[in-house]
């Protein structure tokens, strides 16, 4: 018998990362609870897009997806900037969000190490 919620099923199938293919574009960190009593999973994802004015404008589009079928909760756990540059396999990760404050890199970098293995992925507290 499977004992697996419905939240840690959705959870186990979301992209850790999901970035544009190239650019420089702000990005929100986002933590993704189950709402599933006894259930206190979790994960962090990255998301980062240059259609986005602002860092909420992808806080919410993806909070709003996510959060649909009532079985998980979002929270935006920060924000910054990446530097994506495909040519050169490598992806830059720095800067904060006025709004949501600055993302913890460290786990910026580690989503999306994993979702890009063969680029040199790099972060900084520097900058805007």
């Amino acid at each position: 018998m499977c004992s697996q919620t419905k939240a840690a099923a959705l959870m186990a199938n979301i992209a850790r990362a999901d970035i544009d293919p190239s650019g420089v574009f702000k990005y929100v960190l986002i933590r993704v609870h189950s709402r599933e009593v006894g259930d206190d999973s979790e994960i962090d994802i990255v998301r980062g897009y240059g259609w986005a004015e602002f860092h909420a404008d992808i806080y919410d589009k993806v909070s709003e997806e996510l959060e649909k079928g009532g079985h998980l909760d979002c929270e935006c756990v920060g924000g910054g900037r990446i530097q994506h540059d495909p040519q050169d396999k490598k992806i830059h990760v720095y800067g904060y969000s006025i709004g949501f404050g600055r993302a913890n890199h460290a786990v910026t970098t580690e989503q999306l190490k994993a979702q890009y293995p063969d680029y040199e992925v790099t972060w900084d507290n520097e900058g805007y």
